[in-house]
């Protein structure tokens, strides 16, 4: 494993130094197919994109709303795979080999694959990191670990439940950045109180010494820079869902009209996050 820091590390050191938060958004890889995803993919970066998280599809995303669900089903019925979504990683990196790449799914189709196999292709394929929201801790072994020897930042979640007991081992073997989601439930609902959340980050910060990201519910650039004023990051994932899957609606052969309508408001709220401070 290479002693330089990861492109995650590196980034939000850079955005440290320029006292901005980060911007990441959330796309399910293969939503509405391949070809429109990584589009999309590509355009994130020069809409405001300062890290990207990648969803595998899966067929039962239990921490995850109405908006994902619905991308997931679309990214499946088109044939999106795991191994599709690797490719679209490498076909991404022969353009851009500057912004940190996030895989976030579940378990199941890295336990198909093959962890071994995984890790190998998702490095070579140019993956920073790993969000597995259904590894708990006591698994470490099973991904955390072996990620963390090849590499690659292996991200935790954390809750607003995530007491002061449970933190340690949340933040053990974590790197790259811990993610707070700020309410208790599926994806897409409403985010915690601003004085609740500022709370948890420095409580997280404080705990895991890495970056905070926040993520759940964030919706307007207004909530966006409400966020990015205490936090190290701001994840949005269903709102831009739901301008996909409404310019889908629209203008289902119309790929341009699709992609602009994801990257119009990744822009807006991507502004709002960097101006916040």
């Amino acid at each position: 494993m290479s002693s330089s820091p990861s492109r995650i590390t590196a980034r939000f050191e850079t955005l440290k130094a320029e006292n901005r938060a980060a911007f990441i958004p959330f796309i399910m890889a293969g939503d509405p197919d391949y070809d429109t995803s990584l589009d999309l993919m590509k355009q994130l970066p020069a809409a405001g994109a300062d890290l990207i998280e990648l969803g595998i599809c899966f067929t039962d995303p239990m921490a995850d709303g109405p908006a994902i669900q619905a991308a997931g089903l679309r990214a499946l019925a088109a044939g999106q795979t795991l191994k599709k979504t690797l490719q679209m990683v490498r076909e991404f990196r022969k353009e851009d080999d500057a912004t940190p790449i996030i895989l976030m799914g579940y378990y199941n189709p890295v336990y198909s694959m093959g962890v071994d196999n995984f890790l190998a292709e998702a490095k070579d394929a140019g993956v920073d990191g790993l969000i597995v929201v259904d590894l708990p801790p006591e698994e470490d072994e099973e991904l955390c670990l072996p990620a963390g020897k090849t590499g690659l930042d292996f991200i935790r979640l954390a809750t607003p439940t995530t007491d002061d007991k449970r933190l340690p081992s949340v933040v053990k073997n974590t790197s790259g950045f811990v993610y707070y989601v700020s309410v208790a439930g599926i994806t897409g609902g409403a985010t915690g109180a601003n004085d609740t959340v500022s709370s948890a980050v420095g409580r997280l910060k404080a705990a895991s010494g890495l970056p905070v990201a926040v993520g759940f519910g964030v919706k307007t650039p207004e909530r966006a820079a409400e966020i990015a004023r205490t936090a190290d990051a701001v994840v949005v994932g269903s709102a831009l869902i739901e301008a996909l899957a409404g310019a889908l609606e629209k203008d289902q052969n119309s790929r341009d009209k699709i992609t602009s309508a994801v990257t119009s408001l990744a822009k807006s709220l991507a502004d709002a996050a960097h101006s916040a401070r």
